[in-house]
């Protein structure tokens, strides 16, 4: 499932990179992932059956208050969180803030996969209507452009060129409600993708199964409906987590949960919730899998396996397509990243009726897997490469959708276009550079803003950022930056940046920058307050309909797509032929780490890396103790003594001696020094990569060819630089010539 992204123009990874579910855990023995049997009324709180007037059945995003329905207004749920607030030490001792397991915030891929090009964002729909109002005279000139090109088709170029008076045509009032919309619901893409497709449809997790084990409140134990009950272990299974210690979590999740506890309820105020009974039942059904044969663990998941197996192919055009994640997330506690103002909110149950499937027309409709329900629309659109698609619960204004598996053809033709458009923007940079040079001092401000910004982004590979509501995170790109992100380093042509950016990974740099450029920002900066936006006449939309002014389909993510790949091209073309593969990939991710520097890919020290560093430091303390006896031995050899047993405890020495023993002792000496240069080698390298995400540049940014050609010139597996995942993504790359360079 993927969300979308208005600053991407495509689909990106959800915020869990790739939405699972854990399908395989038996109902009877794990809670994780249970479905919750609840319904939204109108005002689209969850609620439980008897709360829900008849003849609601409307799906809306929940609110406390506003509504004679709910059991709370808004001042009530107030008073309560205010009374929490003071007492977030819970009766099962919840952690404290030093001894809670940090969240490893890893960008993932995840939300930075670039274009589908399949689809048309609103921005492209007026584009094409544009298009549509050119004059004869103009349409050659650009189909002419486009020949001359080569790398571009002529369709796109028509699709995606923007002319410089449509833009001051725009209404500023068009220009901010786009800017504004986070994510756009993907309607007719661009041309036709299929003739036929069939598929089997998505699988929705099972009902819940109430285990009946009594929670406490207030040390004694309370009556809870199957809904109620289900709400609770959410939070109950999660006590080891830090999330269970985070005011803003406990607060959306007990407005959430009042709701289905109705006023009447005795529960009222978290501090007085005891959860432990919940959570030793979930620990102890945990153990009860852990304790089954690896002959039942293979059983189970052969029969899931079997269960999955229809849903996991689709058939375009006749071709056997893998489909991605074909399951419907189940309900939950809403986690995030980093501090998101809607931590802790429910998930709801997605309801078939909420669903539309997308399938080829005159092909078997998927049957929907709840009796007496039925899909929300069966559509047979073949200008887009989606299954099916649903409302975002936590989010009204965004969407998941079900593609095909990154395996697929539509996925790796999308894959190596992006990258050959990131190519293409080699033969245009220096113009593009010479363009936004000489704006730096140009009097419109909205013309000096978008230089200045088209310079911060290409330099420093900032994403572009675009405007968020009131209840979203509070994180900002290079448009969106506040005049408190950005400071001036006196006496200096430095500036100190420091915000919070995409998935709220923290962003801090000290850079040199440009003359004009730090003389442009403290102009920006006059006369406003710290809150204030430092680009206050630039928008994503304005900067990138400039970009596709100088080349045709150039955004500012293209920007950062060719920046990480040329920047690994480079870093990588250094003679290294006398080394040996181990070495070879240390210098491969030592490059990569440079570019996930660049593009500010970091994440949280992982809980094991104490462990694994420990491990390795106790491996080298091993290995020097053999070494000390091998060497012990050829010094023993050389005076024509037997040498020591040294697996033996009483260290005699070995009855049966041969000269050819030298020759062997110096071959292990030789060994054991290698393990030792290798295994601290990899402490250095792990040292050095703690905190730094490298998955993410190279499944998102970086050209696989670059990579699959480097090993192959340096004969390296290339095993070793990408995983079985992006071995089978970038399929399509596999067979470039050493020779290739990006």
């Amino acid at each position: 499932m993927h969300d979308y992204d208005d600053d991407n123009d495509g689909p990106i990874i959800s915020k869990r990179r790739k939405t699972t579910t854990s399908s395989n855990v038996d109902s009877k023995h794990e809670y994780d992932s249970k479905m919750m049997t609840t319904t939204t009324s109108d005002s689209g709180m969850v609620v439980s059956p008897s709360v829900l007037p008849s003849g609601s059945n409307k799906s809306k995003q929940s609110q406390v208050g506003g509504d004679s329905r709910f059991p709370y207004t808004v001042e009530e749920n107030s008073k309560l969180m205010d009374e929490d607030k003071m007492n977030l030490t819970s009766l099962f001792q919840l952690p404290s803030s030093s001894d809670s397991i940090k969240q490893v915030s890893e960008t993932a891929n995840t939300d930075d996969q670039d274009d589908e090009e399949d689809n048309l964002t609103l921005i492209e729909r007026k584009e094409k209507l544009e298009e549509d109002n050119l004059t004869l005279a103009e349409r050659k000139e650009k189909l002419e452009a486009a020949s001359a090109l080569g790398r571009i088709s002529k369709t796109k170029i028509a699709a995606k060129k923007v002319t410089s008076s449509s833009l001051k045509c725009a209404s500023k009032k068009i220009i901010k409600s786009r800017s504004k919309s986070t994510n756009l619901h993907l309607n007719s893409g661009a041309g036709k993708k299929w003739t036929t497709f069939a598929h089997n449809g998505i699988v929705l997790p099972p009902p819940y199964k109430p285990h009946g084990v009594k929670m406490l409140y207030n040390g004694e134990q309370v009556e809870l409906t199957p809904e109620q009950e289900e709400v609770a272990t959410m939070f109950a299974v999660m006590k080891d987590t830090e999330f269970a210690a985070k005011p803003k979590f406990i607060e959306n999740f007990m407005n959430d949960w009042r709701v289905i506890l109705g006023k009447e309820h005795v529960i009222k105020k978290f501090h007085l919730c005891d959860f432990t009974p919940i959570y030793d039942w979930h620990q102890n059904e945990k153990d009860k899998k852990k304790q089954l044969s690896a002959l039942e663990r293979k059983a189970l998941k052969e029969e899931k396996l079997k269960e999955d197996e229809r849903y996991m192919w689709a058939f375009v055009d006749g071709k056997k397509e893998k489909v991605g994640n074909f399951r419907v997330e189940p309900p939950g506690l809403f986690r995030g990243r980093g501090e998101h103002p809607k931590m802790g909110k429910l998930k709801r149950r997605i309801r078939p009726d909420e669903i539309t499937i997308n399938i080829g027309k005159g092909e078997p409709v998927p049957e929907c897997p709840i009796p007496n329900e039925r899909w929300k629309e069966v559509k047979h659109d073949n200008t887009v490469t989606w299954l099916a698609f649903w409302k975002n619960p936590i989010d009204p204004k965004a969407f998941k959708y079900v593609f095909l598996d990154d395996t697929s053809s539509w996925k790796g033709q999308s894959d190596k276009d992006k990258y050959e458009k990131a190519r293409l923007l080699k033969d245009y940079i220096l113009d593009i550079r010479a363009n936004y040079r000489k704006d730096f001092r140009n009097k419109d401000l909205m013309k000096q803003q978008i230089s200045v910004a088209a310079y911060l982004i290409d330099m420093l590979a900032l994403r572009a950022g675009n405007e968020k509501d009131d209840d979203e995170a509070d994180t900002v790109g290079c448009c969106t930056l506040k005049v408190e992100n950005v400071s001036l380093v006196p006496q200096t042509n430095k500036l100190e940046i420091n915000f919070l950016g995409k998935d709220s990974i923290k962003y801090e740099n000290t850079v040199e920058v440009d003359p004009l450029v730090y003389k442009a920002i403290g102009e920006f900066k006059k006369g406003k307050n710290t809150g204030e936006e430092l680009f206050d006449k630039l928008d994503t939309y304005k900067l990138n309909a400039h970009l596709k002014e100088l080349m045709p389909g150039l955004t500012a993510k293209v920007f950062r797509t060719y920046n990480a790949s040329i920047t690994l091209d480079k870093l990588l073309n250094s003679e290294i032929m006398n080394r040996n593969v181990a070495e070879k990939v240390v210098v491969y991710n030592r490059a990569n780490k440079e570019v996930a520097k660049l593009c500010n890919h970091q994440r949280s020290e992982p809980k094991s890396h104490g462990a694994q560093m420990l491990k390795l430091r106790d491996n080298i303390v091993k290995l020097k103790g053999v070494l000390d006896g091998l060497e012990t031995n050829l010094h023993r050899v050389r005076k024509g003594k037997a040498p020591l047993q040294l697996d033996a405890d009483d260290g005699k020495p070995k009855k049966n001696f041969t000269p050819e023993m030298y020759g062997g002792l110096q071959r292990k000496i030789k060994l054991t020094l290698d393990k030792i240069e290798k295994t601290e080698r990899d402490m250095d390298l792990k040292k050095e990569l703690k905190t730094t995400a490298l998955g993410t540049s190279k499944t998102n940014y970086l050209d696989p060819r670059i990579s699959v050609a480097w090993c192959k010139r340096h004969e390296v597996p290339i095993e070793k630089i990408f995983n079985k995942s992006l071995l089978a993504k970038f399929a399509w790359a596999m067979d470039v010539d050493p020779s290739f360079r990006f």
